[in-house]
């Protein structure tokens, strides 16, 4: 994996410019900034300052997640968001199980998450297997805390994106605890969150439950959904991504003190 794929980014202008509105990309487990490259260069070409952390463990290599946990993950989101204290108005955008740590952010912060995009979040997985691994989580130990579980490609419809795309091969099965941790956290921080909100979910994601994440905006004010027949679960990344990036932008417009 090529570190300069999975590295953290900063784009657009910065907080002594105008405007003074910023936009946090979270990626989703297992994943990196790259996975939400595409939908920051779109936000800052509308005028935005985008900031994408890379959370602990990510981006690198599969040891790499044996020594982190869903507390690092949400120090360095809640890290990355007083980063841009020096600015206006942020928004926040997640994929994944970030946005499932966006979620607590406007929760935890409600004075300064002005509205939130969540990309096919996370709420609950559509693996057998990773139910299997839920119900087990009751048990402080068990034998298949001790696997790996194998990555053989990114769910991309998008071919040419799939075959380029920088993924670990593995990951330790423990650390879907720490998934889950946050599933329950978040589940909590909806009633919680004030802003205003968009979610975004395909109908053919393989990777979350896609009932689960499309009832959210029903659990949220002032929400709505954005359903897309095209593309699977990377959604920044893949064939609808020109979609979800107008579909973001348009969104985080209208609540703009731009205009």
């Amino acid at each position: 994996m090529d570190a300069s794929d999975t590295a953290p980014f900063s784009l657009g202008p910065s907080s002594v410019s105008k405007p003074r509105e910023a936009v946090l990309l979270l990626h989703g487990f297992t994943g990196s900034p790259w996975e939400v490259r595409p939908l920051g260069e779109s936000l800052a070409a509308r005028g935005y300052h985008v900031l994408a952390p890379r959370l602990p463990g990510h981006g690198s290599s599969p040891e790499a997640l044996l020594f982190v946990s869903s507390k690092d993950w949400e120090r360095t989101a809640e890290a990355a968001l007083h980063q841009l204290a020096d600015f206006e108005r942020v928004f926040v955008a997640g994929l994944s199980m970030g946005a499932l740590l966006s979620l607590l952010l406007a929760a935890r912060f409600p004075r300064r998450v002005a509205a939130l995009a969540l990309m096919a979040p996370a709420l609950k997985l559509a693996s057998k297997a990773s139910r299997v691994l839920e119900a087990l989580r009751v048990l402080d130990r068990h034998p298949l805390d001790g696997l790996w579980v194998p990555k053989h490609a990114s769910d991309l419809e998008d071919d040419a994106v799939r075959a380029t795309a920088p993924k670990l091969s593995r990951f330790p099965a423990r650390r879907l605890r720490d998934v889950f941790h946050l599933q329950d956290l978040a589940a909590h921080a909806i009633s919680q969150v004030q802003c205003p909100s968009v979610v975004l979910v395909s109908e053919n994601d393989h990777v979350i439950d896609v009932a689960a994440a499309s009832s959210l905006p029903r659990r949220l004010p002032q929400s709505r959904l954005v359903l897309f027949q095209r593309g699977f679960h990377l959604m920044p990344r893949d064939v609808d991504r020109a979609r979800v990036a107008s579909e973001v932008g348009a969104f985080f417009d209208a609540h703009s003190r731009r205009g």
